[in-house]
């Protein structure tokens, strides 16, 4: 009702009825409530009567900085996808659409280029990303402009880099950025969070054809280099494979009609029997033999339990 009023002009108690879908009687407590936060709606008596804002008045522009308002929409994105928010979609549209219009066009268009990030798994716990970094290479990204980099890695060592950003994405609670790299003229998936500073330079690039920032971040993650290369044949599909080892875990390769190769590069072993277990489909372990021991010993563990009774008498 209120941004039917902001349009300007005198509505009618019928007019409003008919543009909100509700009766006369709701419209009039619809102007008590906006009269309860203070917004000047007038009764316009007479032939030609309704409400009308009083002559002048705005509402005032939505003062959110760069983290405030990346939280914000970040929230409502996050929350429909990850169907924390169970209403519809076209509601969270309308939600950001609002939120979006009452910012400053830079900081607006900023933000537009993260919601058109790849999300391709379910939000978990988030790691904390700095939101200028974030709204920098999305930005960057979105307009096909290089962007120096400070990159902390994961051993700790610091570099300076140039990346042409392909993309930006979202997985599992944190947050990629991938594209070339000029420190090894390699297409390169960077996290986010280790980037301690990020700026747009001169230039612009090309995006490869096809090129998709999803699937190439999650095939980095499973090729990234661990303690152990594990390697199974599995007499199962890869659409059945897939629902136990997700891209960003494992590649696949088909062998024939009936075996498909599993590759995994993993830290620890402890974690894969358990899956094989669930697939429950013939399988081959080709290495390391430290996992056929982990499954034999998960093997004994189930076959004890299977074994146990309660004493006669207990349910």
């Amino acid at each position: 009702m209120l941004e039917i009023l902001q349009s300007g002009g005198t509505r009618t108690v019928a007019e409003l009825a008919e543009r909100l879908d509700v009766d006369e009687r709701t419209v009039r407590r619809y102007v008590d409530r906006l009269l309860e936060l203070d917004i000047p709606v007038r009764s316009v008596r007479g032939r030609y009567g309704g409400y009308r804002l009083e002559p002048g008045y705005r509402m005032p522009p939505l003062m959110l900085g760069n983290e405030e308002a990346l939280a914000v929409l970040l929230g409502l994105v996050a929350g429909r996808r990850s169907g924390l928010i169970s209403t519809s979609v076209a509601a969270v549209e309308s939600a950001v659409a609002k939120v979006r219009r009452v910012l400053p066009a830079a900081l607006g268009s900023r933000l537009d280029a993260v919601l058109e990030a790849d999300f391709t798994a379910p939000e978990r716990s988030a790691l904390t990303t700095d939101a200028e970094v974030l709204l920098t290479v999305a930005e960057a990204a979105r307009e096909r402009r290089p962007v120096a980099l400070s990159y902390l890695a994961g051993h700790g060592g610091a570099s300076e880099r140039v990346v042409h950003p392909y993309g930006v994405v979202a997985h599992s609670g944190r947050w990629y950025l991938t594209g070339s790299d000029s420190a090894s003229g390699q297409v390169r998936s960077f996290r986010v969070d280790r980037i301690t500073s990020a700026s747009m330079i001169a230039g612009t690039f090309d995006v490869p054809a096809g090129f998709n920032p999803g699937e190439q971040v999650l095939t980095s993650l499973a090729e990234a280099p661990y303690q152990h290369e594990v390697a199974v044949r599995l007499r199962s599909t890869p659409d059945e494979i897939r629902a136990v080892f997700p891209p960003s875990v494992a590649v696949l390769e088909e062998i024939d009609v009936s075996w498909t190769r599993v590759r995994i590069r993993a830290e620890r072993l402890d974690w894969i029997p358990p899956l094989l277990a669930a697939l429950d489909r013939p399988f081959v372990v080709t290495q390391p033999d430290e996992l056929r021991d982990l499954i034999k010993e998960l093997a004994g563990r189930l076959a004890a339990h299977a074994d146990l009774r309660l004493p006669q008498g207990e349910v």
